[in-house]
């Protein structure tokens, strides 16, 4: 059976593959390498969609870093392969599991929570980098279990099928076999622009909270995202 990224059903619902937060999902990513003065040669990005966070990373970093990127989606390829260079390479999922390469640093962002079988593949980049970086949406909040609505949308939408709070995407990173190195909160919610009335209506109370007590605003809230550094 087709996944919803094979047979056409994400792009249709989601056309621009979420291009527009691309490069502020870099800038996460920079921050986290530089904060713990990692000097990457080589990275992955698993689950690349479109290639564009990538491609803002080989904007960053000059050509000797080299970077691929992995998708499974034929749709998101034929974007991707329209920025091609000499350091950035793109491949088909099926690619990783064949080959055996090993790099300085593996990103995963936004894609746990699409994973049928999460705890299978965060096991099967255990091996296949140094370090990994990985992005988790905290999806489980009191207003999210309170309204339901927002999971449901997610899941129909985006196709998110496995819903976290901070605790419970630590401990499954742990439970994995991954050590952790460093994380921090992420908000889109709050530094992007958001579509609708209520996201809208949200993003004051979501500030007041988080410069209060971070823990408490993701938990009670919502909108935020974990960023983790693993070994």
């Amino acid at each position: 059976m087709q996944t919803i990224y094979e047979d056409g059903t994400y792009l249709r619902n989601n056309p621009t593959w979420g291009h527009e937060d691309a490069h502020w999902k870099a800038m996460q990513v920079v921050k986290i390498i530089e904060n713990n003065n990692l000097k990457p040669r080589s990275i992955c990005d698993i689950g690349c969609g479109v290639g564009e966070v990538l491609k803002i990373l080989a904007d960053l970093y000059d050509d000797s870093v080299k970077l691929d990127g992995f998708e499974i989606s034929r749709y998101a390829l034929e974007i991707c392969e329209e920025k091609v260079r000499d350091n950035l390479r793109f491949y088909h999922q099926e690619t990783f599991a064949k080959d055996h390469k090993v790099y300085d640093i593996i990103m995963a962002i936004d894609v746990l929570e699409h994973v049928e079988d999460c705890f299978s593949f965060l096991r099967s980049l255990k091996d296949r980098g140094r370090y990994k970086i990985f992005h988790i949406p905290l999806e489980l909040s009191a207003q999210s279990v309170l309204r339901v609505s927002p999971l449901l949308k997610e899941r129909r939408e985006v196709g998110h099928i496995h819903y976290f709070t901070r605790e419970t995407a630590l401990a499954t990173v742990e439970d994995a076999g991954y050590k952790i190195i460093d994380w921090f909160y992420t908000s889109r919610s709050t530094e992007l622009p958001v579509k609708g009335w209520k996201a809208n209506l949200m993003r004051m109370p979501r500030k007041m909270f988080y410069r209060a007590n971070r823990d408490i605003a993701a938990r009670l809230l919502g909108g935020y995202s974990l960023l983790v550094l693993a070994s």
